[in-house]
């Protein structure tokens, strides 16, 4: 039979056991700790951690918060852009806490409001962007995402340090609408390239003319020097050239 001593001596054990387990927390180097006494935030700012931490049993509650930067990713949101133009985007969000006592405080989950306000001003900003600017124009679209989400989640505790737009569905008819611009684009330059091409090639052989006309034994040098690439590819046919004016007579004889 146990005595009645020993009885009370493992009872005060175990309630001491549990009060140690209540009253002690070690938390990691990324998460701080948020200390309510009696319901109310201790003194200065009752952020604690990390390490060792030690609470008032039943007096004192923590709440841990990480301080690790988050990626959350914005499920895709259907935007009608302003040039009337349907599309699916989503986006990928950066964002730590930066504030616990903030982010336990003024917000009731800070995880849940921050992914539901990036969704709507996800809509809202691409909303006011035309598709062009949209696809263009990714960078400045980015930052604008990022500066208002950060100035709504600043009074949380939140900072966002990057918001990116991940992808872009656009429907099959614009797909194909953009498929023959592009190519009629494509087009269009190719042609401008190989006016200009000829335009190049008509002014150097006017120049080639000039040169040709002040020194008539320049146009001579040039008709032997085709005689022998000629010559060079064992073709067995010779050209001579003939003057035109020597068919002048010919061809204004009178019927």
């Amino acid at each position: 039979m146990i005595p009645y001593y020993s009885t009370w001596m493992i009872i005060i054990v175990f309630f001491v056991v549990i009060l140690l387990a209540n009253a002690i927390r070690i938390l990691r180097e990324y998460e701080r700790g948020v200390v309510f006494r009696l319901g109310r935030l201790v003194a200065p700012d009752g952020v604690r951690g990390p390490g060792l931490i030690l609470l008032i049993p039943i007096i004192d509650k923590m709440v841990k918060i990480s301080l690790r930067t988050v990626v959350m990713d914005v499920p895709s949101q259907d935007v009608i852009t302003q040039d009337n133009v349907s599309v699916k985007v989503n986006a990928v969000v950066y964002f730590r806490v930066v504030q616990p006592e903030k982010a336990v405080i003024q917000v009731e989950n800070h995880l849940v409001a921050t992914s539901q306000l990036s969704q709507t001003t996800l809509r809202s900003v691409l909303g006011q962007s035309d598709l062009d600017d949209l696809l263009s124009q990714r960078e400045k679209i980015n930052m604008k995402l990022q500066q208002i989400i950060d100035k709504h989640t600043e009074p949380w505790g939140v900072k966002v340090s990057n918001v990116e737009v991940k992808q872009i569905d656009l429907p099959q008819e614009m797909q194909r609408a953009m498929a023959k611009q592009a190519e009629a684009e494509r087009e269009r330059r190719s042609k401008i390239i190989a006016a200009e091409g000829e335009f190049q090639a008509s002014q150097r052989l006017a120049d080639a003319a000039k040169v040709l006309s002040e020194q008539p034994s320049a146009l001579t040098l040039r008709y032997l020097q085709t005689l022998r690439e000629i010559a060079t590819e064992k073709n067995s046919t010779t050209i001579f050239p003939i003057p035109i004016d020597l068919l002048k007579p010919f061809l204004n004889k009178p019927e």
